[in-house]
Order: structure tokens, then C-alpha cells, then sequence
């Protein structure tokens, strides 16, 4: 069940270039999240009246709090970048649908995460943590949230300019290691997930990838953010899905790229 609270800050500080990470104190919200969900972080700018949807990072249910990592991409997150510890955030949540993680038990799985699309695979890392879990990450250069997902699992590493792991992409990595997996858990850019889809396609490995996609309402009902899918959806009664209620995880085969 989705709750809005004013939440504090406990930690905010820049892991990378324009990438920041903020630990936040919730009253509920931490309760019931779950790994591929996100939150909606509003802005104190009232010119600014659409929250800004930020996956989840890390999930404390016992202290209760929930860690961001995002990527300022506009003058919302660019605010939310400057606020410190001890400041008061609203923020909605935990919503969407995150990976199924019961698909995933006893089972080989591949996370695999490009740029702001790492962050997911922390939890989900740390939700799964068993053998057998490895995570692929994809970097433009400067990595980050590295030793977080090797506390849970062996992690390879492609950079766009190979200045480490291997020079190319998640799935140049895939190759080049020879990884193999029963099961895939993605999320990353459009380009991306669509070469995983069919990577995954033709190895017939079943595939789930989350989406990111600009969103308005952040639950449903405006349907800024619809994917294109093979179901007709019960509410817009066409071939959408959307991606902020629907999502934003996806079995791959269901949705278009």
C-alpha cells in the first residue's frame, strides 16, 4: 500500500559524477518495499508539482530506511542533490511492481544493470544472496555501487570506454566471460534491454526487465508513461501497459521495445 510521509534525511553524498546517493528515515514506508520498486520525491518548488520517480537502492526495514541513487537529470533531482542531512523530503511510495524474486529461488540468476539502472540490482542482490547470483554491471566510464553488489554476489564490469572490465557493453561482457543463467533480471536504457530481450530470446532464458521511462502521476492514471504490450490493458483498454502501476518490472516477451 502506497503512503506519502515527510521523511529525513540521513545521508546524502555524491558517489560519482552528477550521481548521488540519499538515505532516507520512513515511518512505513520501508515496511513493505520491495526490491525493483521506486519512489516519487516531491520537489519544495511549487512550480514543480510532478514528483520525480527514484528506484530503490537498498531497503533497511529495521531501521527503516530506504536508499536512492539517482542521477540529477533536471532541476528536480538537481534540488534534491543539494538538500542535507537533517532536511525533510516528501516522498510517496513504495510503488510499481518489483522482480519476482520466488521465480528466482534455487536458480542461476543474471543481474544485469547499465548506468542509472544499477542501483535495482543492489537489493535485488542482496534479497536473492546465493550462489549461483551474478550481477553485470554497465558503465559510460566512472564506476559506482561496486562493492555493494560484490557483499552479495560475483560481479563483472563493462565500461563504454574499457577502462575496466571489458570495453563494450553488459552483453559483450556476458560473451566474453561466458556467463550462462537460468533466469534474467535487467534494467537500464531503452537500447539495452532491447538487445537483452533478444539475447535472451534466443538462449530461452526467461527475461524480466524494468523500464525506465519519464513518468508524471507515478500511479496510473495518467498515462504519461504506457509501453507498448501484448495484453490490452483493463483500464486504457488498448495494447499499453503502464509502466509506473503495470511496472516497472516486465516479463520481457509481454512488452515492446
Amino acid at each position: 500500500m502506497k503512503i506519502k510521509e515527510n521523511c529525513t534525511i540521513v545521508e546524502q553524498k555524491e558517489i560519482a559524477p552528477d550521481i548521488f546517493s540519499m538515505w532516507i528515515q520512513t515511518g512505513k514506508i520501508a515496511e513493505t518495499a520491495a526490491a525493483g520498486q521506486f519512489v516519487s520525491l516531491y520537489s519544495r518548488d511549487k512550480s514543480r508539482m510532478l514528483p520525480r520517480p527514484i528506484s530503490l537502492c537498498e531497503i533497511d526495514r529495521t531501521q527503516g530506511r530506504l536508499r536512492l541513487v539517482y542521477r540529477i537529470a533536471g532541476e528536480g533531482t538537481r534540488e534534491f542533490s543539494q538538500m542535507k542531512e537533517g532536511e525533510v523530503i516528501s516522498v510517496l511510495g513504495p510503488l510499481g511492481n518489483g522482480f519476482p524474486l520466488d521465480e528466482a529461488r534455487g536458480k542461476h540468476v543474471m543481474l544485469m544493470g547499465g548506468g542509472i539502472g544499477i542501483p535495482p540490482m543492489v537489493q535485488t542482490a542482496r534479497e536473492l544472496n546465493a550462489a549461483g547470483t551474478v550481477a553485470v554491471a554497465g558503465y559510460r566510464d566512472v564506476l559506482f555501487l561496486q562493492e555493494e553488489l560484490k557483499g552479495f554476489c560475483d560481479v563483472y564490469t563493462a565500461t563504454e570506454d574499457g577502462s575496466a572490465g571489458t570495453k563494450g557493453t553488459v552483453l559483450d561482457a556476458v560473451r566474453e566471460q561466458a556467463l550462462a543463467a537460468d533466469i534474467i533480471f535487467a534494467c537500464g536504457p531503452t537500447p539495452m534491454l532491447r538487445a537483452i530481450k533478444q539475447y535472451a530470446a534466443k538462449q530461452n532464458i526467461p527475461c524480466w526487465i524494468s523500464m525506465e521511462e519519464k513518468m508524471a502521476c507515478g500511479v496510473g492514471a495518467c498515462l504519461a508513461c504506457v509501453c507498448q504490450s501484448k495484453e490490452v490493458d483493463g483500464h486504457s483498454h488498448v495494447h499499453n501497459k503502464r509502466i509506473c502501476k503495470d511496472g516497472p518490472v516486465f516479463l520481457a516477451s509481454e512488452v515492446e521495445l
